[in-house]
């Protein structure tokens, strides 16, 4: 994926921007410092301490130049995040990057690189997953929330519709009761009609 200046970053995780038409690159780059290592590799089985500490010191090196030309070529905000991660390939390298908590905090601090193994990459990337996913949902949250507001306001609505319709039904059935009553009457009065003689008619 091409960050800027024709610099391609090994890969790129796309992530949501801070508005929901933009995206934001997080840059992940694997880097094979091999050489070095597979050099401290043979100084350790020889056990020659001076050989190990001169080994162990240019993977070191190796390393932190590493992560300065991934911090250089490859975060660039607001384009990328202000991070970006180094993968080493296999767990023995990772841990010796890990195994010395200064080297580890200064590429972190300085370069504002994040080392990572083929186990922890794995444990990252699950974590960022879960975040973003967090964050959806709390977008989601207010959008709901919304929506019950606009339900509850509809249900206060149409609850006043009920009351009105109810007290029109109770005017109602109180008007048929008076015109019962009153159908009653009219009825008496044609009986007493009927019944009249016909001189009185």
């Amino acid at each position: 994926v091409n960050i800027q200046g024709g610099n391609a970053v090994d890969y790129a995780l796309i992530l949501p921007g801070k508005t929901d038409d933009s995206e934001l690159l997080l840059p992940i780059d694997s880097k094979f410092p091999m050489e070095d290592y597979q050099r401290l590799q043979m100084a350790l089985e020889s056990n020659d301490s001076l050989e190990i500490d001169k080994k162990r010191k240019a993977l070191f090196n190796a390393v932190k130049a590493q992560a300065k030309s991934i911090s250089e070529k490859y975060i660039v905000p607001p384009k990328t995040t202000d991070f970006a991660i180094m993968s080493l390939p296999t767990e023995g390298l990772f841990m010796e990057v890990v195994n010395n908590p200064e080297l580890y905090e200064q590429i972190s601090r300085d370069y504002k690189v994040n080392v990572t193994g083929p186990t922890t990459m794995t444990a990252v990337l699950n974590s960022l997953q879960m975040g973003f996913h967090s964050l959806a949902v709390e977008k989601r949250t207010g959008e709901v929330w919304r929506l019950l507001s606009t339900v509850r306001g509809e249900f206060e609505a149409f609850g006043g519709m009920l009351e009105k319709t109810r007290e029109k039904i109770e005017q109602a059935g109180k008007e048929l009761e008076k015109a019962g009553t009153r159908s009653r009457a009219i009825e008496r009065s044609l009986k007493k009609v009927e019944t009249l003689p016909e001189n009185s008619a």
